[in-house]
């Protein structure tokens, strides 16, 4: 999803470690730094939120749900969703 409004700087601090593979993904990509770092953070929320949208489905079927055994597998579904495994 394309962002049409101007670019904000923000300062991060990084680990050491995870600083070292973002410069080895942007050397790979041929790419600075700071455009694998938007990258990852803009994956990280997509993957954010289509966890979130997961977890609404399932507590969704779960209220729906009169059979005992699919209850019992959406809860433990939610439970690793919110808990993990």
């Amino acid at each position: 999803m394309p962002d049409t409004g101007k670019p904000l700087r923000q300062s991060v601090s990084l680990p050491p470690r995870t600083a070292r593979r973002v410069r080895a993904l942007a050397k790979a990509r041929r790419s600075s730094a700071n455009r694998v770092i938007a990258e990852l953070v803009e994956s990280g929320l997509e993957v954010q939120e289509r966890a979130r949208e997961r977890f609404f489905e399932l507590a969704d079927r779960l209220t729906r749900s009169t059979d005992s055994a699919e209850q019992k597998r959406l809860k433990e579904e939610l439970a690793r969703l919110t808990f993990g495994s």
